[in-house]
């Protein structure tokens, strides 16, 4: 750097240095006229000028850095420390909870429609104050009325299962429809399995007997349904009364050329007559008795098969060829799990299947909404015309006549806040006031500290408060004109040697007699200062409440501050 420093210095003396003249008397030298610093910069050249305040601004940052390096390095440190100290007193202390949140309506109410349409005719604006029926907004959506329909066939459907499920699932304790006699029945053993329509028993309705008869066209309308007939039996060598059931005007021909109709006789059967006897019925017609073409047989009132109405494994079972039973009475016990399982899950779909169609018509009924409740329209974008996608919000209905606002208090005030104290808001300049409406027990932790969510409520029938708007809230959690105070910093939270903690303040003066040991100690604290343990109550953002352990007047440690001196 200097190498270069005289190289511009030659070059500035060499062009100040005056032209060659031609030689002239020598005359006597004058003194030199001294010049001020102000005449000398002035007449300094330019390239020196730079160079001199290029320098001088070098000089400037290279005594800064040593000075900053000096005082790091090689300065020397001096500490002062100072115990701040302060009294229990008596005074006033007010705990205030403040926050913002957000405006909301307390109820309202979305008009959503998930099928797609055509908007025909809108009835209202955004901000129209309505009334709950009032008209909206009509929309024809043809895939609203199709989802209807499909969703009322799909629950028809389930209820139809869910009926034929109940009967077969009625069928674990399988029984007797009628009474009768059992027939041709299967050996079943507990622990066998069996299927859903097994058959496992014929059972014949024994308790009356069937008999069809023949008769001469001569005698048409002389029979009837109801008419008592008399029925010989020739295997009991007895007569027993009969009715006519029924009367069938067939057209059967004997080989002799005679037109016959038919009857269907019962009789009663106390226990002795069985199928397949030969039996013929005789009827009284204007004092002469009509003969049937020819004896019949007995048959069974009716005769079916038993069968399983659900598959499963048998836990007993009572079927016996011959055995007489009664209506209802259970032959066969099944353990129907999968069955109960598909009944379930029947249900389940049933249920699934109403909700759906409950949506289905909820959102037709949209297509021609009306306000459900009294409020303000929000949010009404659509014009007649206007194709409207699925799954789009329409309107909502807004009562904004009453806010709610979501607060959060922290667990050194929650115990203090109650349903119905009075709440000041402040939404930008404009002043309200509400009440706390509900606390909740529930907590959120973070960082350390819990706090619980309130909900503050507002009348705002005079519209002054704008909902969905951030407003400012404040309310006084708890107040005490007359308590015992202290610097917030003088409590110390200490470990007791049995794990827990314990709230203390450190006295100076003789030892108090509540004092405790405290094992490990996080700060210093000076001597003459003694631990003891305190209970606190409400605190604002400087004080805290003494509820007890100290008395007014007592000097308490509050902090040490460290003050450190360079030079």
């Amino acid at each position: 750097m200097s190498e270069v420093m005289e190289r511009e210095d030659r070059e500035e003396q060499q062009a100040a240095a005056p032209a060659p003249q031609a030689a002239a008397p020598v005359q006597e030298a004058e003194a030199p006229k001294k010049r001020s610093l102000k005449e000398r910069w002035k007449g300094m050249p330019r390239k020196k000028r730079r160079r001199v305040v290029r320098w001088v601004i070098i000089l400037l940052v290279l005594a800064v850095i040593a000075g900053v390096l000096y005082k790091l390095l090689g300065g020397r440190q001096d500490s002062e420390t100072q115990v701040i100290t302060d009294v229990v007193q008596y005074g006033s202390i007010t705990s205030t909870v403040e926050g913002s949140g957000l405006t909301r309506a307390k109820s309202s109410e979305t008009i959503n429609l998930t099928t797609a349409g055509t908007v025909i005719d809108v009835l209202v604006n955004e901000g129209d104050l309505v009334t709950a029926g009032t008209p909206l907004f009509t929309i024809d959506s043809p895939a609203a009325e199709t989802a209807v329909q499909k969703a009322r066939s799909n629950v028809e459907g389930y209820e139809k299962q869910l009926s034929t499920a109940e009967k077969d699932i009625a069928g674990l304790n399988l029984s007797a429809g009628y009474p009768g006699k059992l027939m041709e029945t299967v050996t079943l053993n507990p622990g066998d399995t069996i299927s859903k329509n097994q058959k496992v028993a014929v059972l014949a309705d024994d308790t009356r007997m069937r008999l069809e008869q023949y008769y001469s066209y001569a005698y048409a309308g002389d029979l009837y349904a109801g008419q008592t007939v008399n029925v010989s039996i020739p295997a009991l060598m007895a007569t027993v009364p009969g009715t006519v059931e029924a009367v069938h005007m067939v057209s059967r021909i004997t080989p002799e050329g005679s037109k016959l109709f038919s009857a269907d006789i019962i009789l009663q059967n106390e226990g002795a007559l069985s199928a397949e006897m030969a039996a013929s019925a005789t009827v009284t017609v204007n004092g002469e008795t009509v003969y049937p073409y020819e004896p019949g047989k007995l048959e069974y009132y009716r005769v079916g098969d038993l069968l399983s109405t659900v598959s499963g494994t048998v836990i007993s079972s009572s079927l016996v060829d011959y055995l007489q039973v009664t209506a209802g009475q259970v032959l066969v016990r099944i353990d129907g799990e999968e069955s109960e399982s598909e009944l379930f899950t029947i249900q389940q779909d049933l249920e699934n299947a109403r909700e759906e169609l409950k949506t289905a018509e909820e959102n037709l009924a949209n297509c021609n909404a009306t306000a459900p409740i009294d409020g303000m329209v929000i949010g009404l974008s659509i014009q007649p015309g206007d194709e409207i996608q699925a799954n789009t919000t329409i309107v909502t209905i807004s009562d904004t006549s009453v806010i709610t606002v979501s607060a959060n208090v922290d667990e050194r005030n929650i115990s203090y806040i109650k349903p119905g104290m009075t709440v000041d808001l402040d939404q930008w300049g404009t002043p309200g006031f509400g009440t706390v409406e509900t606390v909740s027990l529930s907590s959120t932790v973070n960082n350390g500290v819990a706090t619980y969510p309130i909900t503050i409520s507002a009348d705002n029938s005079d519209g002054s408060i704008q909902v969905n708007s951030y407003i400012n809230y404040s309310l006084v959690a708890s107040e005490n004109d007359n308590c015992l105070v202290v610097p917030i910093q003088a409590v110390k939270m200490v470990s007791l040697e049995d794990g827990s903690t314990a709230n203390v303040l450190y006295v100076g003066g003789d030892r108090p007699d509540n004092a405790i040991e405290v094992p490990m100690i996080d700060e210093e604290i000076p001597e003459g200062y003694w631990p003891v343990p305190v209970e606190i109550g409400i605190q604002d953002n400087y004080n805290v409440e003494i509820k007890s352990g100290v008395e007014a007047d007592t000097p308490v440690f509050v902090q040490v501050q460290q003050m450190s001196m360079y030079y």
